[in-house]
């Protein structure tokens, strides 16, 4: 089996589900030409990278991310860093000819997305966009089912993410915990951060969007800045909902915020169409409601479909029997796995990084809207 050989840039929540997922895929996806190889792992922090790397079973380590680039024996470049750093480390490293995984957002703004996606594609390298959610079993079931026409003409999207973790208005901005509040680094709140996922899945689910008009709100106006210890103005979006047009002529709802107390990460979506509906919860990912008008009419209803099954449903037959449950961590497995199999064939991951700059022209539309108050093409 040849190995790839992974320099990974980050070291937190992100960095760790990457890496997990890089240690399993092998193991449950043996038919894979290619194995990946926990080659090095970059941060600035050599106490703290030096650790991880320790503990994850990475050979080495970097305290600058460029020197992963500058090393022979690495292959990909997996790009866990803050968004911020995105553009500069993708460019750097299609230039060196390395393959790239990068989270999402892809980018700061659609301008550097459209960079990074050109340079990618200039260099002829592999890459992709760390857009899990469309590796759920049930989403994927779901894409199945709407593909297949059983929904027939599409009517109504309707979408929301939704978490709690910024109620409290001593909760800091920036930093290495809190730097999805700066906008210098994040460049925007929840668009980019939650509903990105939200648009990347209708967009994959459902088409392009064409039009849209939406608001945006910061709740809390100033608060301290972890790295100056300064109360400074927060100039990201706490909440964002959005209407919407699609191109298939359906009508799109979205909604995502970081203020829903009791909500942790409640993603929800729903499907409308002339022949049936779907919906599906993050917080009981393993079910994909289904509803037909072609069951007959005393047995007409919503049904719960335990996606499970190994010889029917996405991913399944890869892990447990029948009936027992994979959880958010295999998403990341199956990301991997997929852009494994993209190498060997030759073919393009998706979402790649032009798929993903589609993801960030909605959001660019999106916060021109909330500060116009108008209708935006996107």
């Amino acid at each position: 089996m040849p190995e790839l050989r992974l320099g990974l840039i980050g070291y937190g929540f992100m960095g760790r589900t990457h890496t997990n997922a890089y240690k399993k895929v092998a193991s449950f996806f043996p038919e894979l030409k290619y194995k990946p190889v926990l080659q090095a792992v970059s941060g600035r922090s050599e106490e703290k990278i030096k650790a991880f790397a320790e503990q994850w079973g990475y050979a080495s380590y970097e305290t600058d991310w460029r020197k992963l680039l500058e090393r022979d024996d690495i292959d990909i470049i997996d790009i866990c860093a803050p968004n911020n750093m995105h553009r500069e480390i993708a460019l750097a490293a299609a230039e060196k000819g390395k393959m790239i995984l990068c989270e999402k957002p892809l980018s700061m703004n659609t301008a550097e997305g459209e960079e990074m996606a050109a340079a990618v594609e200039k260099a002829g390298v592999p890459n992709g966009v760390s857009y899990n959610y469309r590796r759920i079993p049930a989403v994927t079931l779901a894409k199945q089912i709407i593909d297949s026409g059983k929904l027939g003409k599409i009517f109504h999207y309707r979408t929301n993410f939704l978490q709690d973790w910024c109620i409290s208005p001593n909760v800091p901005q920036g930093g290495d915990s809190a730097w999805r509040l700066d906008a210098k680094v994040a460049g925007s709140g929840v668009t980019g951060d939650l509903l990105a996922h939200c648009i990347d899945t209708a967009l994959w689910l459902n088409g392009s969007i064409t039009d849209l008009t939406a608001m945006t709100e910061t709740f809390i106006k100033e608060r301290k800045h972890a790295l100056t210890d300064k109360v400074e103005p927060v100039g990201v979006d706490d909440a964002c909902s959005m209407m919407c047009h699609f191109a298939n002529g359906s009508l799109g709802l979205f909604e995502s915020s970081r203020y829903a107390a009791g909500h942790k990460a409640l993603f929800t979506l729903e499907i409308n169409g002339e022949k049936g509906s779907l919906r599906w919860d993050l917080h009981d990912l393993h079910r994909l409601e289904y509803y037909t008008k072609t069951d007959e009419g005393a047995l007409r209803g919503w049904r719960s479909i335990h996606v499970t099954d190994h010889d029917d449903h996405p991913y399944m037959n890869r892990w447990w029997v029948p009936g027992l449950q994979i959880g958010y961590e295999h998403t990341f497995v199956h990301q991997v796995a997929d852009f494994l199999e993209s190498v060997e064939k030759g073919t393009a991951f998706s979402p790649n990084f032009r798929d993903a700059v589609e993801t960030q022209k909605v959001c660019d539309a999106l916060l021109k809207s909330a500060k116009a108050r108008s209708w935006e093409s996107v």
